[in-house]
């Protein structure tokens, strides 16, 4: 009897090993063990801080194993203000003024270039226009031009109303100084120059005749009754300065091309094209038909 109880006992440890191998073995219960490992896997990742979810553009820049990817990525206010600060200091380009003919008209450097510039929206009396004489209040806006701009950086701003250049090849612009001056509105707020509007407005017409009204109010420059009441069409009592009188033949070539002019004494000119010679009695004759052209170095 107590031999077939051992035997009965043997019999049921050996069947429940059995059935725990067999359990342990089945596919089925080990991938519910791995769905089970990897969701907690994914809750303990979902509930991590230490690790953001990686933008599109952090993953195309091969930021995917960084954890500080996001970090390094500029909010939208930050990359605002550094594009503002970089249009503060590198919009504008300056160019150095080269001479002053006179208050409205200035020749300037455009990259190795002189090129002559008739200003938009303001007029001053005549100093070199040969068909005219010195007009009232002239030399003195002839001077104070020479004094705001000789030697001096300004930035061009062209105005698409008013076109390229006027019917004497001259570039049309306003001219800012690298302080802020604005070069043709002071002239007029000054009153050393008239607005001046050429056929079509302009974009600051309507600031442009404010300063005019200003200084004819104040009685400022040419406005004064003790200068030209307004008036500058009647000859001014001064002289011109001697910089801008001369006399004796001067040629140029009116080829397209041509750029320069020569003095009687200089036989640069002997060498221009008869066909396309051009001689003038002054210089400043010579500049009111073409403007843009500058004295040969070989008669410096």
């Amino acid at each position: 009897m107590r031999r077939k109880i051992i035997y009965i006992v043997i019999g049921s440890l050996v069947f429940i090993t059995l059935l725990v191998s067999a359990i342990s073995s089945d596919p089925a219960s080990k991938n519910v063990s791995l769905i089970e490992n990897e969701n907690t896997a994914e809750r303990m990742e979902s509930q991590d801080p230490a690790v953001p979810e990686l933008t599109a553009e952090a993953r195309s820049n091969g930021m995917v194993n960084s954890p500080s990817a996001q970090q390094i990525q500029p909010s939208d206010q930050t990359t605002q203000n550094q594009n503002t600060a970089e249009q503060t200091t590198s919009q504008y380009t300056y160019y150095s003024i080269t001479s002053v003919v006179d208050g409205d008209t200035v020749k300037i450097n455009i990259n190795g270039t002189v090129e002559t510039f008739r200003l938009i929206g303001m007029d001053t009396p005549e100093t070199v226009d040969p068909r005219k004489p010195v007009q009232c209040f002239g030399v003195e806006a002839s001077n104070k031009a020479k004094e705001l701009l000789s030697g001096k950086k300004v930035r061009i701003e062209i105005d698409p109303t008013q076109g390229e250049r006027d019917k004497y090849d001259r570039l049309l612009a306003y001219i800012h100084r690298e302080d802020g001056l604005f070069y043709n509105k002071y002239m007029i707020e000054q009153g050393y120059a008239h607005e001046y509007t050429y056929n079509t407005p302009y974009k600051y017409q309507t600031e442009f005749k404010t300063a005019q009204k200003t200084a004819q109010a104040s009685q400022l420059g040419l406005w004064s009754s003790n200068t030209c009441n307004g008036d500058t069409t009647s000859s001014s009592n001064q002289t011109a300065p001697a910089t801008i009188q001369s006399s004796g033949k001067y040629y140029t070539s009116s080829y397209y091309t041509a750029k320069y002019y020569y003095p009687e004494s200089c036989d640069g000119w002997k060498s221009l094209s008869t066909k396309y010679l051009k001689s003038y009695n002054t210089v400043e004759e010579l500049l009111v038909v073409y403007p843009s052209k500058t004295k040969s170095s070989q008669c410096q």
